[in-house]
């Protein structure tokens, strides 16, 4: 049997699926660039010096660390659950009396079946 849980306050909920999967997106694509950039810097920058190394190191480096930190940085980012003692309390309504309670009415909806349409 299930325990009954308190719904979570919305202002704890995660990021919602599509915002998330594009913010990793774009941090995956921008460092992407970055490792084109580099790569390009190892092939046309002449003379060859120690920087050429370090931008050769960037270009085969940079996917590995684009797909974890873009991984990451998702994850890190998600706010955590409020407890229920940050929430606002509720005003406390002062009791009705007992003679001045309307009468319980009842309400009955029947719902008719629905004809076929004679359009088709």
């Amino acid at each position: 049997m299930k325990t009954p849980t308190r719904p979570q306050p919305a202002t704890s909920l995660p990021r919602a699926p599509k915002e998330d999967a594009g913010k990793r997106s774009t941090t995956y694509l921008i460092m992407m660039g970055i490792r084109l950039v580099c790569f390009a810097l190892v092939l046309f920058v002449t003379p060859y010096s120690w920087y050429t190394w370090v931008f050769a190191a960037m270009a085969i480096f940079l996917p590995y660390l684009a797909v974890v930190v873009a991984n990451v940085s998702a994850n890190m980012t998600a706010p955590t659950a409020l407890g229920p003692e940050r929430m606002i309390e509720a005003p406390r309504a002062e009791p009705v009396p007992r003679a001045a309670a309307p009468a319980t009415r009842i309400i009955r909806i029947d719902e008719s079946p629905q004809e076929p349409s004679r359009d088709r």
